[in-house]
């Protein structure tokens, strides 16, 4: 698990105070799967709920959202869940086959997502631009979830986090 650790390039939390965004990071020991994950939304304030932006190995992202009980997950890729616990977990929390059992339906040289695409819709990522930033192969994780903070309203945020975070 340390390894997967390791390999993961940042992970945030956003949450609105009033009309503010905050953005901070989601400590390591959350990263374990998208339960945990959840759980440590749930703690933090925020009327419409809070949001992780994840992303792994410049090879996918994850986002979590949490508003009361309800949780929505989106894989960037499905076939990420084959070499990390994280994917897989959010594989496992979607109630989707693992992809041993859908055999070629799994392109790895064609990654497809997993999820809700409209999880953040009513925030002002629709679902259709979002699709778009995760179906573009020249997209890395960061520059998507840069795009969906912008649409958000707190890109400049996140894009700081991010300098800081990789400086």
């Amino acid at each position: 698990m340390a390894e997967q650790l390791d390999a993961i390039d940042f992970a945030f939390v956003a949450y609105r105070e009033g009309l503010d965004w905050v953005l901070d990071d989601l400590a390591d020991e959350f990263l374990t799967d998208v339960e945990t994950i959840a759980h440590a939304l749930r703690r933090l304030p925020g009327d419409r709920g809070a949001i992780a932006l994840i992303g792994v190995d410049e090879d996918f992202f994850l986002i979590v959202r949490v508003e009361q009980e309800r949780t929505w997950v989106l894989l960037s890729d499905v076939t990420a869940a084959d070499e990390w616990e994280l994917a897989d977990s959010a594989i496992e929390f979607l109630g989707l086959p693992d992809l041993d059992d859908i055999g070629d339906l799994a392109d790895p040289d064609k990654p497809a997502p997993a999820g809700d695409l409209a999880l953040l819709a009513d925030l002002g990522a629709p679902a259709v631009e979002v699709a778009e930033l995760v179906d573009d192969p020249d997209l890395y994780p960061d520059e998507a979830l840069s795009d969906i903070a912008r649409m958000l309203g707190f890109g400049e945020l996140f894009d700081e986090a991010l300098d800081f975070a990789s400086a």
